[in-house]
């Protein structure tokens, strides 16, 4: 099985509250590496809706995007260059949406396929009390609405997710 990567997603806003763009983004790998961007808001993009609650949950600024974010273009490249083809897991549906808003923000074609974790846990064929121990081993004691460690704990539950699919001999025997 190839490795399998993990994605997250921080945005301006919940499209319930407007038309959102995506301010952060993070890759994980199962050997522990993460790739983290802020990503420099667009020109287009300024017309666009910022909402202090979002603001305040990942506790990123308008100006430090400015300041910080690399550009869309920068961005796509790297993450393309790290995923080299493979797909990457997401736990949202909307970071699909916003790959592909970074992906036209940074002027090239659609090629960064983002999975949402269903698809895997379907692929792995496992039910709901599989998933609930894989949820419960991924553990919650990080911080949250950031995309790097929100990655890092997405790379957790799939590592619980391929735990409950290929149990250990122990584990079958207790």
């Amino acid at each position: 099985m190839s490795p399998i990567f993990t994605l997250d997603f921080e945005a301006s806003c919940l499209p319930k509250h407007g038309r959102s763009f995506p301010i952060e983004v993070a890759v994980a790998t199962p050997e522990g590496e993460i790739w983290s961007w802020l990503i420099r808001p667009e020109p287009i993009w300024r017309a666009w809706t910022w909402t202090a609650e979002a603001e305040g949950l990942h506790g990123l600024t308008w100006d430090q995007l400015v300041r910080e974010g690399r550009p869309a273009g920068e961005v796509v490249g790297e993450l393309g260059q790290i995923l080299a083809g493979q797909p990457a897991y997401a736990d949202s549906y909307l970071d699909a949406d916003w790959m592909r808003t970074l992906e036209m923000a940074a002027g090239v074609r659609p090629s960064i396929e983002v999975r949402h974790i269903d698809a895997l846990i379907n692929t792995l064929d496992l039910d709901d009390v599989a998933v609930a121990q894989a949820v419960l081993a991924a553990g919650d004691d990080g911080p949250r609405h950031r995309a790097g460690p929100d990655a890092v704990w997405l790379q957790a539950l799939v590592r619980g997710l391929l735990a409950e699919a290929h149990p250990t001999r122990e584990r079958i025997a207790a």
